[in-house]
């Protein structure tokens, strides 16, 4: 039972499990802060070009059934504005050199084929020149061909 215990500590405390934890919470936390600053903030100023927060008053009807559609522009509206704001935070941290960034994953090296970064413009492996298939925007390297 005792090793059992151990073992269990250990995956729980682990590096990989506390890591998963805390971003988990550290994400929750972002995701409230940004979906405040779209309906708090960009969904008052439509309430102040509009006349009000939302669309939901906008109805038809259609054979006695009542369709909504107000309801659909409101969440449409909250959907892009949410998106954004995410848009603007990324570009944000990207320009004050926050947080990582770099294109995730690998692809094959057409001469060698072993696997490669996907932003790597030479191969690892055979030193051959390879043309990236991502492109850090911010290097000023013209688009992956």
């Amino acid at each position: 039972m005792k090793n059992l215990w151990l073992e269990f500590k250990g995956f729980a405390l682990g590096g990989n499990m506390f890591d998963l934890a805390l971003g988990f919470i550290i994400g929750t936390a972002f995701a409230a802060l940004v979906e405040s600053l779209a309906g708090n903030v960009l969904m008052q100023l439509v309430a102040a070009i509009f006349g009000q927060p939302d669309f939901g008053g906008f109805v038809f009807t259609v054979n006695n059934a009542e369709i909504r559609y107000g309801s659909f522009l409101t969440e449409l509206l909250n959907f892009l504005l949410l998106g954004l704001v995410l848009f603007g935070l990324v570009k944000l941290m990207k320009m004050a050199k926050l947080g990582n960034f770099r294109a995730q994953g690998s692809r094959e090296c057409p001469h060698c084929k072993e696997f490669i970064a996907v932003d790597a413009d030479k191969c690892k492996w055979c030193t051959a020149d390879v043309h990236p298939a991502v492109v850090d925007d911010e290097e000023g390297a013209s688009p992956a061909r």
